[in-house]
C-alpha cells in the first residue's frame, strides 16, 4: 500500500494539528537557519573585509580578537541546536503524539 492510498496517511495529512506542526517546524527551522547563516557569513565577511579588526591582540598575549569571535560562532551553533532539540522534544513530540492518537480513532 502506498502513502497516497493509505487511509492513515490521509487522516494525518487532513489533521489541523499536522498542518500546525508542519508550519511551526518549518518556520522555526528557517528562522534558525537564517540566524546561523547571518552569524557564519558575518564572521566570514569580517575575515574577508576587516582582517585588521580580527587581528587585534587581546591584552599582552598572542591571542587575537578572531579567536573568541570564532569560538562564539561555534558556541552559537551549539546553542541553537540545543534550542531546536528542546523544542522538538517538547512541543513537536507532543503534537506528533496527539496527531497519531487522533489518526488511530
Amino acid at each position: 500500500m502506498t502513502e497516497a492510498t493509505d487511509p492513515m496517511v490521509a487522516r494525518i495529512e487532513a489533521n489541523p494539528k499536522y498542518q500546525e506542526l508542519k508550519r511551526k517546524r518549518n518556520s522555526f527551522g528557517w528562522l534558525l537557519t537564517i540566524l546561523m547563516l547571518i552569524v557564519y557569513y558575518g564572521y566570514i565577511g569580517l575575515i574577508a573585509f576587516d582582517k585588521e579588526l580580527l587581528a587585534k591582540p587581546l591584552g599582552e598575549g598572542v591571542t587575537t580578537l578572531g579567536i573568541p569571535v570564532g569560538m562564539g560562532v561555534i558556541v552559537f551553533t551549539i546553542i541553537i541546536t540545543g534550542i531546536y532539540v528542546r523544542r522538538a522534544n517538547g512541543e513537536y513530540d507532543r503534537l506528533t503524539a496527539e496527531i497519531l492518537e487522533d489518526a488511530k480513532q
